[in-house]
């Protein structure tokens, strides 16, 4: 018999809790037969809301109560500290005990990387977990590290990151031998900030990883690379502007149908299967969510905004990354990379 999968979800994280995130939970239950889910928060609340939905599989779907809720705006190693019986505190230690493989929510961002890297701590090696989403290209899925999770890093977290995100691409979405580069302002290798320049010569010394060079903003949408690495700031930036482009673009688009008159009515008509098919194509509502890479267990940060269908995909995740045994992969990359330094100074002490 095939092994479950144990998530805990935070059900009161996010703009649209806690409906939209019990609806997401329940449809990826429904859809995925060895998901064991534990909805986290307010026991009241959340059974008010299974309450609507019938024939869920009970037998796989529980209920862990926790009384505090972490707003957005709270400062994050606070809230974590203080509200020890918060959705997203009591969440995380489902997962540091055992008790459960995967947390997600759509709850505070800082407080999912305080509490990501303070209560279930980092694989021995990894010196910083990342924030690593996948967005939508011409070419195919491209995966964006960091996103949100470290604004100042160093040259080798970005190497670490360049490597978890090989790994994370060829186990979980089947790209042979994925080109990572690092995202810049030019494709020259005299181009960029002080932190760019530094790591540039650590991936390509590297033999492990397909590494590509740089790859400017412009070629991320047009597939010019599998993974993009750069600190946070950077890819914070590059994700809001790839969102907010799609979604004006998306505006856009029906504006000029709804007001062009009957001809454009009625060409809108004819091209909307077309239409749909490519703005599903380019939607980063696909993904569903952002993982933590390098923790001694999964975290997944959807959306803050995220509905039924977006959480869906994000809980679902849960599943391949089990699977493909991503924390060992990364495990045995990281041993593999301190025998080598040993090796190294060995070799340069003789």
């Amino acid at each position: 018999m095939a092994e479950m999968i144990r998530v805990a979800v935070d059900a009161m994280g996010g703009d649209n809790a806690p409906g939209e995130i019990i609806r997401g939970t329940a449809e990826a239950l429904r859809r995925q037969d060895r998901l064991d889910i534990t909805l986290v928060g307010q026991e009241e609340v959340i059974r008010r809301e299974l309450s609507a939905l019938p024939d869920l599989p009970q037998e796989r779907l529980h209920v862990h109560p926790a009384s505090e809720v972490i707003a957005m705006a709270e400062p994050p190693v606070q809230a974590i500290t203080k509200k020890k019986d918060s959705s997203i505190v009591q969440g995380m230690m489902l997962v540091r005990h055992g008790e459960c493989d995967a947390f997600v929510t759509a709850g505070s961002s800082g407080a999912t990387l305080v509490g990501g890297q303070l209560l279930i701590g980092r694989i021995k090696g990894i010196e910083r977990a990342p924030f690593a989403p996948v967005l939508p290209t011409k070419r195919g899925p491209v995966l964006l590290i960091d996103c949100g999770a470290n604004v100042d890093a160093r040259a080798s977290e970005l190497v670490q990151w360049g490597q978890m995100g090989s790994i994370y691409m060829e186990s979980i979405l089947g790209i042979r031998n994925p080109r990572v580069a690092l995202a810049n302002i030019g494709a020259e290798d005299d181009k960029g900030n002080a932190l760019v320049k530094e790591t540039m010569p650590l991936m390509k010394a590297l033999k492990d990883i397909n590494f590509t060079g740089s790859v400017e903003a412009r070629d991320v949408p047009y597939g010019g690379a599998d993974v993009v690495v750069c600190d946070a700031f950077t890819g914070n930036m590059l994700l809001k502007m790839y969102e907010g482009t799609a979604h004006m673009l998306q505006e856009e688009i029906s504006d000029a149908i709804r007001h062009g008159g009957p001809l454009a009515l009625l060409g809108g008509l004819m091209v909307k299967p077309a239409l749909r098919k490519t703005l599903t194509k380019f939607s980063v509502r696909t993904y569903g969510g952002a993982p933590m890479l390098g923790l001694n267990g999964l975290v997944v940060k959807a959306h803050g905004n995220a509905d039924a269908v977006v959480f869906a995909h994000a809980v679902e995740q849960c599943v391949e990354w089990k699977d493909k045994k991503i924390n060992d992969q990364f495990r045995e990359k990281m041993k593999l990379v301190d025998r080598t330094r040993k090796n190294t100074e060995t070799t340069s002490a003789g």
